[in-house]
C-alpha cells in the first residue's frame, strides 16, 4: 500500500533539512526508503540542474527503478523536474503516487501555466515552485506570480516556494564567499523582498543551499538568519549539513516559555518576561512557530538566552 499525498497535516516545517540528490545516482531507493540516512526527513531528486542533458533519460530509468522499490514510510519524496514535458512523461510513471510531490524549477508566471497544464486534474503531489530567475528581483513580477499561485486551482496544491540562491546569483555573475551567510551578499535583500511579498499570503519559503561543507559555523548563522526571514526547510547538498541545519530548529527554553505565555488564553494584553516586551495581539504568530518547531525538533540547551527566534 502506497503512502497517500497532498496530505494536509504536511507542512515546510516538516521538511527539515531537505537533502539535495542528483538522480543519477545509483542508490536512490536507499536513500529513499531511509535505509542510507535513518533520520532524514525529506529529499529531493534533481533531473534539472543537477543532471547533464545527455543524461536525462539515464535519470528517468533510474527513478523508475526506485520507484518500484519504494517502501512505505521513510522520508519525504520530491522530484525536481527539469520541464513540464518531463513532468508530463514523470506522471505517466508506474508507481508515481509513491512519491510526495514535484519541485518546479525557474518558475515563471508561464511556466507555472506549462506545469499547471501537464498536472491537468491531477491532484495527488505536493509542489513546490522555485523562484530562481531575473522575474524574482522584480517585486512587480514577483507579485504577478504570487497572484497566479494564489489561483483556486493552484494554491492548494503549494506546499512552499523554494529560493534557488545559486541561480540568482549566476544572474548577477557572482557566487559568494564561504565565510559568509547568503544574506551577506547581493541577494540579501531580495531574499527579504520575497519573504515580504510571499509569507504575509500564507506561503512558505525554504531556506538556500550552503555550498561550504565545512564551515559549519557559517552554516549555522545562515539557518538562523533563515528563521529571522521566516524561512523554514532548508536544502542541503551534503548529509554532514543536516544535524548542524536540524539542530539551527530546535527552540531554546526561554523561547518556549515565552511562546507558551503569549498563547496563554488569559495572558495580559501586554506583559514582560525574561527583559523583554510580550504581546500576544502581535507576537502569536511568532510564539505559534515556536511551538511548531519545538514539536518536530524539540529543544535546544547549547543556549538558554531568547535568541528572538
Amino acid at each position: 500500500m502506497t503512502r497517500p499525498t497532498l496530505r494536509p497535516d504536511l507542512r515546510a516545517l516538516d521538511l527539515g533539512a531537505t537533502l539535495y540528490v542528483p538522480a543519477t545516482r545509483q542508490d536512490l531507493a536507499p536513500l529513499a526508503n531511509g535505509d542510507r540516512l535513518p533520520r532524514l526527513r525529506s529529499l529531493i531528486f534533481c533531473t534539472e540542474d543537477a543532471v547533464a542533458a545527455d543524461r536525462v533519460d539515464d535519470a528517468l530509468d533510474r527513478l523508475a527503478d526506485m520507484l518500484a522499490r519504494l517502501t512505505p514510510g521513510g522520508p519525504y519524496r520530491f522530484v525536481r523536474v527539469r520541464h513540464p514535458d518531463l513532468l508530463a512523461r514523470m506522471l505517466a510513471m508506474a508507481n508515481i503516487d509513491r512519491i510526495d510531490g514535484f519541485v518546479l524549477p525557474k518558475i515563471t508566471v508561464a511556466s507555472l501555466t506549462d506545469y499547471m497544464a501537464a498536472l491537468g486534474n491531477d491532484h495527488r503531489f505536493w509542489l513546490m515552485p522555485t523562484l530562481e530567475t531575473a522575474e524574482a528581483f522584480d517585486p512587480a513580477e514577483a507579485r504577478a506570480l504570487r497572484i497566479a499561485l494564489s489561483a483556486a486551482e493552484v494554491r492548494h496544491r503549494i506546499l512552499a516556494l523554494r529560493i534557488g540562491a545559486n541561480d540568482l546569483m549566476n544572474l548577477l555573475g557572482i557566487r559568494r564567499s564561504l565565510d559568509r551567510t547568503i544574506y551577506e551578499t547581493a541577494i540579501g535583500s531580495t531574499i527579504a523582498m520575497l519573504a515580504g511579498l510571499f509569507r504575509p499570503h500564507g506561503f512558505a519559503l525554504t531556506g538556500p543551499v550552503f555550498e561550504g561543507l565545512e564551515h559549519t559555523e557559517v552554516l549555522a548563522r545562515e539557518v538562523r538568519q533563515d528563521l529571522d526571514h521566516g524561512l523554514f526547510g532548508k536544502t542541503a547538498v551534503h548529509p554532514s549539513q543536516v544535524p548542524v541545519i536540524e539542530a539551527g530548529y530546535r527552540v531554546t527554553p526561554v523561547e518556549l516559555e515565552m511562546a507558551e505565555e503569549i498563547l496563554n488564553p488569559v495572558a495580559e494584553p501586554v506583559f514582560s518576561l525574561h527583559g523583554a516586551m510580550c504581546e500576544p495581539a502581535t507576537h502569536r504568530a511568532w510564539a505559534e512557530a515556536i511551538q511548531a518547531r519545538h514539536k518536530v525538533f524539540g529543544v535546544t540547551w547549547a543556549a538558554t538566552d531568547w535568541a528572538g527566534g
